[in-house]
């Protein structure tokens, strides 16, 4: 007995934990590879993937910010709410989380950019483009959007609707 009032074995329990993370990380890893789509496409004088592979320490700063938006997105799946009683299914995969997740992943990240471009404008002797000019900088940038990313996804995963 599980507590639940249902006779479940514990390895039925782990295989479905298990299958949630994995669907999941997959899910929310398509969503920041499109997210990198667009800011590749908002950001046209930045060649971020000619200008990161430059460098050994941009390539490196580039899989950093991947592993941390991989951790967060699997601290989110792991800690986030689970649709208890619904069938194994949604239990997995929740459909109206993956809608919140996607549409509070393009919401903050229309908001990002937004908010980006107000900066660029207020801080005219800090030429955003710059990055551009240094394969180092390119990755640190990426890297930070690679943060930013996880952090959206994250919250958008453990948010308690």
């Amino acid at each position: 007995m599980n507590g639940l009032g249902q006779d479940i074995a514990f390895h039925m329990v782990v295989l479905l934990w298990l299958a949630r993370v994995v669907i999941w990380t997959l899910l929310c890893t398509l969503l920041a590879f499109l997210g990198i789509g667009v800011m590749d496409a908002l950001t046209p004088r930045i060649h971020q993937r000619k200008r990161v592979g430059e460098d050994p320490v941009a390539v490196g700063l580039f899989v950093a910010g991947f592993l941390i938006l991989i951790g967060m997105v699997i601290h989110g799946v792991v800690t986030g709410p689970v649709v208890i009683g619904a069938g194994v299914l949604r239990s997995i995969i929740d459909p109206g989380r993956l809608g919140l997740v996607t549409v509070s992943f393009f919401i903050s990240l229309l908001l990002g950019v937004l908010l980006l471009a107000i900066i660029d404008k207020l801080t005219p002797k800090i030429p955003f483009n710059n990055v551009e000019h240094s394969s180092i900088a390119t990755g640190i940038y990426v890297f930070g959007y690679l943060v930013f990313f996880g952090l959206i996804i994250h919250a958008a995963l453990v948010m308690p609707l």
